[in-house]
């Protein structure tokens, strides 16, 4: 697994499909500063917690100057449904191989009920406009994650 990204790093590059079926690339947010979260799957209780309060926030993390890309290891046609289900008006992005998760070292060792297996923890990584990490966040919780996010990133309503 790679080492988690520090401020300063590059952001790792990524085309992935979006729940609309478009190729969605970390270059398109080029210019703009841009919250990429992470998330296990879609439709579950937390997650869409995670999801609606992104939604809520959207309006004044883009007013800040701030884009929000969901990506999750769901295939297109559920994340077309979460969205469709939730009013979701950002990209949710869909990678099913956790080639990008695991770019971004959000892919790795859990531990769930006394198991231990590999899969997608939930994190947060801030793209600056110049396309450096500007803040990286793992083992986020779902409920109240995005008001810390917003709070760190001095976004007000």
């Amino acid at each position: 697994m790679p080492e988690r990204l520090i401020p300063g790093d590059p952001a790792p590059a990524f085309t992935l499909k979006s729940s609309e079926g478009l190729d969605v690339s970390l270059e398109d947010f080029r210019g703009r500063s841009t919250v990429v979260y992470f998330y296990p799957a879609a439709a579950t209780p937390g997650c869409t917690k995670q999801a609606c309060d992104f939604r809520d926030s959207l309006a004044s993390l883009q007013q800040a100057g701030y884009e929000v890309v969901g990506i999750s290891p769901d295939p297109v046609d559920k994340l077309a449904k979460f969205a469709a289900a939730e009013g979701l008006t950002f990209p949710l992005l869909s990678d099913p191989h956790h080639a990008v998760a695991e770019a971004y070292a959000a892919w790795g060792e859990k531990k769930n009920y006394g198991k231990t297996y590999d899969g997608l923890i939930r994190s947060t990584v801030v793209v600056d406009p110049a396309g450096k990490v500007a803040v990286a966040q793992y083992n986020v919780r779902a409920t109240g994650h995005v008001a810390k996010l917003r709070r760190d990133l001095n976004v007000n309503d």
